[in-house]
């Protein structure tokens, strides 16, 4: 039953994640020919030589791809991506039945912006289920196994193709206005790709009373301690370091606590976007 649960919210993320991406590119990429790689990019490029319509020849080259990378890939490649490459025409398609023509009079920065939040983040909804959405990632992945070549550069490397052969048809600026795009699409992706997870803060102590403050982080906060055993440059000394995570609503208590232990502590603190583990994933009754 469980398995089947988790079964529907994986093909539930997919298709939700799919169809924000066809509409940023239904609404905001094809009407505006925004530069933002994959499959839309190459088919806006291609649109002046062959004349085919922008949808039909994205759903072309997507089907295709699959079908490439099930061949140079494998089977793992094929049921990572199956959905998305089939779902994604489909939504495409749908969407591209409504009048988008107000759209192709929005701002060009304003479109290329909410083009690269809204794919980035139907991306970084699919990738948080551990899926694919093929398209122009199925040439980088080829690199990437017969070559050796890091996965990153190849997408970065067949990216930057797509996009420079859109410049020799549409110009300069139609670069700078999808690298607008491209970076808004990054942080959507890193964005969701962490949203849901259990935020915190990873606090580093160095004291002259390491003891009472690790006491203190053990019987009050509720936290586990590591103590790691550092040695100051200029004194020359060995000192232990306490780490200790602690979940956002907690930390500013234990910094006032710490600095009336000892006034002179140095602290370092550092953002840690997911913790896993007793007293994140799942609670303590006690915290």
């Amino acid at each position: 039953m469980e398995k089947g649960l988790e079964i529907s919210k994986r093909i539930a993320a997919i298709c939700a994640g799919n169809l924000m991406v066809a509409f940023a590119v239904v609404f905001f990429v094809l009407p505006n020919n925004i530069l933002t790689g994959g499959t839309a990019s190459l088919a806006i490029a291609l649109h002046p030589f062959l004349h085919i319509d922008n949808v039909l020849m994205i759903n072309i080259l997507s089907v295709s791809l699959f079908f490439v990378g099930w061949v140079a890939l494998g089977n793992g490649f094929a049921l990572r991506s199956a959905l998305s490459t089939f779902i994604y025409p489909f939504f495409l398609s749908v969407l591209s039945m409504m009048d988008t023509k107000a759209f192709a009079h929005v701002d060009p920065f304003v479109a290329s912006l909410y083009a690269g939040l809204i794919m980035g983040a139907g991306l970084g909804i699919v990738f948080k289920v551990n899926a694919s959405t093929g398209g122009m990632d199925v040439p980088a992945m080829i690199l990437h196994k017969y070559f050796g070549l890091p996965l990153n550069r190849c997408v970065m490397a067949i990216d930057s193709l797509t996009i420079l052969f859109g410049v020799s048809v549409y110009g300069i600026n139609a670069l700078l206005i999808g690298l607008i795009s491209v970076f808004a699409s990054s942080f959507a992706i890193n964005w969701t790709s962490t949203l849901g997870s259990m935020a915190a803060k990873n606090v580093m102590i160095i004291s002259e009373k390491s003891q009472e403050i690790q006491e203190y982080l053990l019987n009050h906060t509720k936290r586990g301690v590591t103590v790691l055993d550092a040695k100051g440059a200029w004194t020359n000394q060995h000192r232990p370091v306490l780490m200790c995570v602690v979940s956002n609503r907690q930390f500013a208590r234990m910094e006032m606590d710490i600095n009336e232990l000892d006034p002179k502590a140095f602290i370092i603190v550092t953002d840690v976007h997911e913790v896993r583990g007793s007293g994140f994933t799942y609670e303590d009754s006690d915290l």
